[in-house]
C-alpha cells in the first residue's frame, strides 16, 4: 500500500512539473510565433514585433507592408514627450505647406482592444477619429515615445482613460440613442451648428454617466510605465498592436526634430522602408 501511495505521489509529481514545462513552452512559443518587420526611416532602422492578439491589425500592417504601402510616406505628426506619428497616403508627395494628417484607406479596422497591451514606450498603436467604435484608421499608425511616469500622472492618467471610457459607453447607451442618432444626422448633413449642439449635449451626460466599469491601471502595468515610460492615458482606447524591440533610440531621434504647424516636422522624415522578417 505504502509503495503505491509513493509510486502515485511520483507520478503526480511529474505531471506537475509536465504541466509547468508544457505552459512555459506555450508561452515561449507564442512569443516565438509573432511576427516582425524592419522599419527603415532617415534617422535609422527599428524592429517592430507585432501581436498575435490582435490579429486583425497585425495582419492588416504585414498586408500593407508587403504591397510596400508604408515606402516613402513620412512621419507627419511628431510631438516630443509623446509619440511620433505616420502613415498618411497624402505624405508620399506632399509639399510642405500641405496639411497631412487625414488621409487614410476606404476602410478602417475594428477595435482589438486587449487589456493586457498598453502604451509603453515603444508600443506600436494604431490611430484613429473619434468614430464611436473606436475603430482604426487602416493604415496610420504611432510609435509611443514618452518617457518615464510617477504615481501622480498614473492617478491623472487613469481619469482621463475613465473620461474616454464614459464618452463611449454613454454614446452606445440606447437610452441615448435620440441624441445620437441626431448628431449622426448632422455630420451627415454637415450641419456644424447642430453638430456642436448634439455633440455637447452628449458630453455633458458623459461627465456623470457612470454605467461601466471602472478602469484602473494594472500594478504591473504601473511598474513599467514608472521605470520605461508610456502614455498611459490612451490605453483601452486605442488599439495596441506592436512593440519597438529594437532600434528605440530612432524614435527618440526623431521624437527630437524641429516642427511646425500641426506637429510636422520642418525637415520631412520619412519612411523609407517596411518589410516582414523571416524566422532564422
Amino acid at each position: 500500500m505504502k509503495t503505491l501511495l509513493k509510486i502515485n505521489s511520483l507520478i503526480l509529481l511529474i505531471l506537475f512539473f509536465w504541466s509547468c514545462n508544457t505552459k512555459k513552452e506555450s508561452l515561449n512559443s507564442t512569443a516565438n510565433d509573432r511576427k516582425s518587420v524592419e522599419l527603415v526611416t532617415d534617422y535609422g532602422t527599428m524592429v517592430i514585433e507585432l501581436y498575435n492578439e490582435t490579429p486583425l491589425h497585425r495582419d492588416n500592417f504585414i498586408k500593407l507592408a508587403n504591397e510596400g504601402a508604408y515606402d516613402s510616406l513620412l512621419f507627419h505628426r511628431v510631438i516630443k514627450e509623446f509619440m511620433i506619428q505616420g502613415g498618411d497616403p497624402e505624405s508620399h508627395k506632399a509639399k510642405p505647406e500641405d496639411n497631412l494628417g487625414n488621409g487614410g484607406l476606404s476602410y478602417k479596422v475594428d477595435a482589438e482592444l486587449n487589456p493586457t497591451l498598453f502604451h509603453k514606450k515603444g508600443a506600436v498603436g494604431a490611430a484613429r477619429d473619434g468614430n464611436p467604435e473606436r475603430a482604426s484608421s487602416g493604415i496610420q499608425f504611432y510609435i509611443v515615445q514618452r518617457g518615464i511616469q510617477n504615481d501622480s500622472m498614473l492617478d491623472y492618467a487613469e481619469t482621463r482613460i475613465n473620461g474616454w471610457l464614459a464618452d463611449h459607453y454613454s454614446y452606445k447607451d440606447l437610452t441615448n440613442k435620440a441624441l445620437t442618432d441626431s448628431l449622426q444626422k448632422a455630420i451627415d448633413d454637415k450641419d456644424m451648428v447642430r453638430y456642436t449642439l448634439f455633440n455637447d449635449s452628449l458630453k455633458k451626460l458623459a461627465k456623470t454617466y457612470t454605467k461601466f466599469e471602472r478602469y484602473k491601471i494594472p500594478e504591473a502595468h504601473r511598474r513599467v510605465y514608472k521605470s520605461l515610460g508610456g502614455t498611459p492615458h490612451l490605453d483601452q482606447n486605442y488599439t495596441v498592436f506592436g512593440q519597438v524591440i529594437k532600434g528605440l533610440e530612432v524614435v527618440d531621434s526623431i521624437a527630437t526634430v524641429q516642427t511646425g504647424t500641426k506637429d510636422r516636422p520642418i525637415t520631412d522624415v520619412r519612411i523609407r522602408s517596411v518589410r516582414v522578417l523571416e524566422k532564422d
